[in-house]
């Protein structure tokens, strides 16, 4: 009897593979704990992109294959361009930086997949993320960081509800990466390796501006780069060029290192000024959201991430009750940037956030 015949009193698992080491590491695992696993794959864009692509089906079912489970490939295309890729190029052409993982994360991969998996009887749905969650005597469920701080991902996971917590399992929530690596060679998998990239998964590395104007031409418009006196330094193609505390490829020259402060609009300027200029104490937030489903009582003392890789900072969170903030950092921060999360961890614990809206 192969594993995909067998009843498995722990329950079904749909199991969200990209065809990368930790997602089929993570279905592993679930193997190996007693669980009826089945792969569920989207296919959410084109060829030669990273992580979503036909290619990568291929190595999720490969690695399926390998475990003798089912494999299921959805076509998540459209809602993909609709709900991740259109709002990307949007916000470029608006001045902001958006994170079009965390967007991933909310309306496909716990979305659109676990009402897939939901329609194939399925108890749970794991994904290889690198995060924690409890459950409490209360039945409230809590998002905690993962065990290990470098290849934590609770950031990206900050949106989603008490619904979706309730059915979702992190294999590899409690151990480190070097562990992954020793499992999955131990275990034989058929993983090749990809390697990480900064770069986002339905973009080709250092094409971003040409994506963005491929899909929306009127960004490309002339304009001027002023330095933080208003003088004109230089010249830019279009603001979707650049972004909040970019160094390089600035084309310009100008005796010091300069970052870019602003991106101003409504004038087509791009600001820059020397690092203690791109550091801020306050911003403003938008559309937040609650792990717990409602806010704290009060105003909020806590762990503020303005970004992922940020080590966070301690900040006082004064929430509105229209689903606004103002976040008060205590020491100031380097380039706050409209358009990216700002998450609220407090003792490791991700409590919610917001998209940052305007930076005073």
């Amino acid at each position: 009897m192969s594993n995909s015949d067998q009843i498995s009193t722990k329950g079904r698992v749909a199991v969200g593979m990209s065809g990368g080491a930790d997602s089929s590491a993570a279905a592993a695992m679930l193997v190996d704990e007693g669980y009826e696993v089945i792969g569920l794959t989207a296919h959410m864009w084109k060829d030669g992109s990273r992580c979503c692509s036909l290619e990568d089906v291929d190595r999720a079912r490969r690695v399926c294959d390998h475990l003798d489970i089912r494999h299921y490939v959805v076509n998540a295309q459209e809602i993909f361009t609709d709900k991740i890729v259109n709002p990307f190029v949007e916000a470029y052409a608006e001045g902001r930086t958006p994170s079009p993982c965390i967007y991933c994360n909310s309306f496909v991969k716990f979305g659109f997949l676990v009402d897939r998996a939901l329609q194939l009887n399925c108890d749970f749905v794991a994904t290889g993320h690198y995060a924690r969650v409890t459950k409490d005597d209360e039945g409230m469920f809590h998002l905690l960081a993962a065990k290990d701080p470098n290849k934590d991902q609770s950031y990206f996971l900050h949106r989603l509800s008490q619904k979706q917590l309730a059915l979702l399992l992190f294999p590899l929530a409690g151990i480190e990466k070097p562990e992954v690596k020793a499992y999955s060679k131990g275990r034989g998998l058929p993983i090749v390796s990809r390697g990480d990239s900064q770069d986002l998964c339905f973009i080709e590395e250092g094409k971003l501006a040409d994506f963005v104007e491929q899909r929306d031409p009127g960004v490309i418009q002339k304009g001027e780069i002023h330095d933080q006196h208003g003088n004109v330094v230089g010249t830019h193609e279009g603001l979707h060029r650049f972004t909040v505390g970019q160094r390089g490829k600035l084309g310009i020259a100008l005796g010091e290192r300069m970052y870019v402060k602003r991106l101003d609009t409504e004038n087509n300027v791009v600001e820059v000024a020397p690092r203690p200029g791109v550091m801020k104490s306050e911003c403003t937030l938008d559309d937040i959201h609650w792990i717990a489903g409602k806010p704290p009582e009060g105003d909020l003392v806590c762990e503020v991430r303005p970004r992922y890789r940020s080590n966070g900072a301690q900040a006082s969170v004064k929430v509105s009750n229209d689903r606004k903030a103002t976040v008060h950092f205590e020491e100031p921060q380097f380039a706050l940037t409209p358009g990216q999360a700002a998450v609220f961890y407090k003792e490791g614990e991700v409590l919610g956030g917001g998209w940052i809206n305007e930076v005073p």
